[in-house]
């Protein structure tokens, strides 16, 4: 038996009955592309921090759909605690009894969630509080079954939100940004799914669809924040501007698609 099977089958026990519903999403990311295109078309309206945290109106525009800002906004601050949490989890990783596959699955999940915040921010986006709270709080990275539970909540709530983006995208006549709401989407789904094998959840590709739990991005802060992430006190509080977190790289061997329009198809 390898050492990934035999960490896995040792988790088993300690994994049942962890994995919660969720009931409602967080934000959309981006892609590995620079450059502003994001905003290129007409766009009506832009989101404050508050505006946009508390579902206010004033951030819809006349067709009751998300501004781009709005979205931007919301993505780039759940790919700004993405980051956080990967870095979080390879800091931690001989606690979690994490062997090096699975070390290297989370490096690859870093450096893509980098690479979305990292596109983002060129598109103007501002994320709407950089300072973050886990539901577990520092079990999250201490206890195994506390990492897999949050890891799968977040990859759930990001997956279900890039779903919101692409279709509020295609109300806002952008097909150009559905595709790439898709692109997003299919790499947090591997990301739900590596998670699952690392915590021996068999099968780890459990979905034949993505379940859709938002109409908009804009509700997804106030589901984050009911779930535990925007509530940062002693000995929970995790803050973007700790340069720490500003180290994670945007490359990695074996890494591909790192642009939205590469064309490898392997």
């Amino acid at each position: 038996m390898n050492l990934q099977n035999k960490s896995r089958s040792s988790r088993r026990s300690v994994l049942k009955g962890t994995m919660v519903g969720v009931v409602g999403l967080a934000a959309a990311g981006g892609t590995a592309a620079g450059g502003a295109f994001l905003l290129s078309q007409s766009n009506s309206g832009s989101a404050s921090a508050h505006g946009a945290y508390d579902n206010d109106n004033k951030n819809m525009n006349d067709n009751n759909v998300d501004s781009i800002q709005t979205i931007l906004n919301v993505a780039i601050t759940a790919e700004t605690l993405a980051v956080i949490f990967y870095t979080e989890v390879l800091d931690n990783a001989n606690r979690l009894g994490l062997n090096n596959a699975a070390k290297k699955d989370v490096q690859a999940a870093l450096v893509e969630e980098a690479i979305h915040r990292q596109f983002l921010a060129k598109q103007g986006a501002k994320p709407l509080v950089t300072k973050f709270s886990f539901p577990l709080g520092q079990d999250t990275f201490r206890r195994f079954d506390s990492f897999i539970k949050t890891q799968q909540q977040l990859e759930a709530l990001f997956v279900a939100a890039y779903l919101a983006a692409g279709r509020e995208f295609a109300m806002l006549k952008r097909p150009d940004l559905v595709l790439i709401a898709a692109q997003i989407g299919g790499v947090e789904a591997e990301h739900r799914a590596i998670g699952r094998a690392i915590g021996n959840m068999n099968p780890a590709n459990n979905r034949a669809f993505e379940t859709a739990l938002l109409k908009k991005v804009s509700d997804a802060p106030g589901v984050m924040k009911r779930a535990g992430f925007f509530g940062p006190r002693n000995g929970n509080s995790y803050d973007w501007n700790n340069s720490h977190y500003h180290n994670a790289s945007t490359h990695m061997d074996g890494m591909m698609g790192e642009n939205d329009d590469d064309q490898d198809w392997d």
